[in-house]
């Protein structure tokens, strides 16, 4: 493949020479800037800065000398820790000198915690014996010890012999470090770098048949290097890898495995510079992560009230994933098929307890293709940045921003009397025991436990709910803590999230209904107060309980009073649950209606009509007086001059 230099934005390369006293240090800056070998060098050089254009990658580069002083240790160790790569020197004429990279000035680096590339250098090669052993000897087991090691070089500053590729290494390990890329000890690219290649063959496989043909091989070569490969180079890749290792070529091209292997290659023979400017043309920083400018647009700004859902585009994106991932057509991404789907990604999105606990799961931790697509959108809407970063780690092939839309307002579709959203948040307010977290482990079919579990803060489940016609909308279930509530209701839009609010009491529990009732009046108030009201549901829970009759008369009442329709009974340790779900997305989607109304809101919405009628009133009688004195003035004026 062709060579392009590209390095990150706002590069520089600081390197620092260190070594014993007499090593040559200063006699190797001087060579390398001018070409010549000092008759008598001084102690320490000031700062050599190389021109920009010294190197192919076009970088600056600074060179900083030091002393081994004892009294100019704390210099030393100060500027070490400026360093983006150090070059470190020993004698080729003085063993001793070569013992204390070992003994001293390595163990020294790390104590000082320095995490650079090192590039061990040994000076005044022309004094070097002919006897002594290969530079390769030598070097083998200290950098098997030091794996910060990067490269080891014999040169001559008298002679000219291999100074100006002692700093063109020194730089190449900084803009193009092998450490997060390739692990020495096992000779294996790093999980991190696998991962990125292997989002990087996803996206160049666009006819998606698990192989880079001809055509895809050249466009990948265009985008990363701006030249197209000879049809001989195509086929000499190939047969290169098909020669080491068979199955990285099949009838359609390169695979991912032969993919893979060319850049193991290429790390190995020391062309670094071609993984990195392939990985930094796909979007990667020197961590091997996705730069933020990939990940932080669009900025999803919205009002309180409107959501974030994923479009049409982005589900069939992910509909894909999953079908070509469910290679045994159960219907069931399993834990290895999660794996695989989010392998491109640096964690996947189920590691975090508040996502791995909200979906449904089989007893191997799989995942039905209805719990994978509501993961998504309660991803979205919960944290959309995250579900952006995700999506684009997973190779989403278009422009982040076609993946992502923005709800209308709710007060909006409350107006137009209906919502089109895709996924619904209901909020779940009861007091403590009545089986909050029972109803929403329903909702991803966890089996009913007969033990109490006290819950503190605030947990979710969602789930895809299927509706008349067969349309499904993602349902997002959100238990509210009773101790909670107050917290919550103290933000003036605590509501706007919210597109439907359930209350959950204990059918057979006279203490349970009344704080259910006190919730539902408190909530109620919030949304008349704030301008966020929502439909709200009343669920009877434990059905299979004798009810109490006072409760069944009361709660006919509240309904009657407030205007919310009857308490929906439920069981959920006999299963039984009515269509509760449907109804509660029916009731989202009609956002309208099931509002309660406060004696209080009542009589403020009784006041605002009033003032209304009395201004209209005003208005419509101030319009009659002026159209009175209109007539009387042109009455007055007519007259007057048919008198005349």
């Amino acid at each position: 493949m062709a060579r392009e230099e590209v390095v990150p934005r706002g590069a520089r390369c600081q390197v620092v020479v260190i070594g014993d006293r007499g090593t040559g240090k200063s006699s190797l800056i001087i060579a390398v800037a001018t070409d010549s070998f000092p008759d008598k060098a001084p102690p320490v050089l000031p700062p050599t800065r190389l021109p920009h254009d010294f190197y192919p990658d076009r970088v600056p580069l600074t060179i900083v000398d030091t002393s081994s002083r004892q009294e100019d240790k704390m210099k030393l160790e100060m500027e070490v820790k400026k360093a983006d790569a150090i070059v470190l020197t020993y004698s080729c004429d003085r063993a001793q000198t070569l013992d204390r990279l070992s003994t001293y000035w390595l163990p020294e680096l790390r104590r000082l915690e320095i995490k650079v590339p090192v590039i061990v250098v040994g000076c005044k090669l022309d004094l070097r014996d002919d006897q002594q052993p290969s530079l390769e000897q030598v070097m083998a087991p200290l950098m098997h010890e030091f794996r910060e090691i990067e490269t080891c070089i014999e040169c001559s500053a008298l002679k000219q012999i291999q100074i100006a590729e002692v700093f063109y290494y020194a730089q190449k390990a900084v803009l193009h470090p092998t450490a997060p890329l390739f692990d020495q000890e096992t000779q294996t690219l790093k999980p991190r770098c696998v991962r990125a290649l292997k989002r990087i063959f996803i996206l160049c496989d666009q006819d998606k048949d698990g192989a880079l043909s001809d055509t895809e091989l050249n466009d990948f070569q265009v985008k990363c290097f701006n030249a197209p490969l000879q049809p001989a180079e195509v086929v000499g890749v190939k047969k290169v890898v098909s020669e080491k290792i068979p199955e990285g070529v099949n009838g359609n091209g390169l695979t991912l495995t032969g993919f893979l292997f060319l850049h193991a290659l290429f790390i190995e023979r020391g062309r670094l510079e071609t993984t990195w400017t392939v990985l930094r043309k796909f979007g990667y920083d020197d961590e091997i992560k996705l730069r933020d400018e990939l990940l932080l647009n669009p900025s999803f700004k919205r009002a309180p009230d409107q959501s974030v859902e994923l479009t049409e585009k982005a589900i069939r994106f992910l509909t894909g994933i999953i079908t070509t991932t469910d290679l045994d057509g159960d219907g069931v991404l399993r834990s290895q098929d999660l794996d695989e789907i989010f392998s491109t990604a640096p964690s996947s999105p189920l590691e975090d307890p508040v996502y791995g606990n909200a979906v449904e799961t089989n007893a191997a931790g799989g995942i039905t293709f209805d719990g994978f697509l509501s993961l998504w959108a309660f991803m979205t809407l919960l944290e959309p940045q995250k579900s952006l970063s995700y999506l684009v780690y997973l190779a989403y092939p278009e422009d982040p921003s076609s993946a992502f839309q923005i709800t209308k307002q709710r007060r909006q579709d409350q107006k137009r009397q209906h919502s089109q959203r895709a996924a619904f948040q209901c909020f779940v307010f009861g007091p403590t025991g009545t089986g909050k977290s029972a109803l929403l482990n329903a909702l991803i079919g966890r089996p009913f436990n007969e033990s109490y579990e006290h819950t503190e803060g605030d947990t979710y489940s969602t789930n895809m709910v299927e509706l008349d016609g067969g349309l499904k909308k993602a349902l997002i279930m959100r238990e509210i803590d009773e101790e909670s509530v107050s917290n919550l209701l103290g933000k003036g839009n605590a509501l706007a999230a919210c597109d439907v609010a359930a209350f959950v009491y204990d059918i057979s529990d006279a203490v349970s209904w009344k704080r259910a009732v006190e919730l539902l009046v408190q909530v109620a108030a919030h949304g008349e107060t704030n301008g966020f009201e929502v439909p709200c549901l009343l669920i009877a829970a434990k059905d299979d309980l004798e009810p109490d009759s006072a409760i069944i008369q009361s709660s006919a009442q509240v309904c009657a009073e407030m205007g919310v329709e009857a308490p929906v009974p439920v069981s959920m340790k006999l299963g039984d649950l009515g269509n509760l779900f449907r109804r509660i997305v029916n009731a989202a989607q009609r956002p309208h209606m099931s509002i309660p109304e406060t004696e209080l809101g009542r009589q403020n919405k009784i006041n605002r009509l009033f003032l209304q009628r009395s201004i209209t009133a005003a208005a419509v009688g101030a319009t009659l007086v002026v159209a009175a004195i209109t007539f009387y003035r042109v009455y007055y004026a007519r007259k007057h001059l048919s008198g005349s």
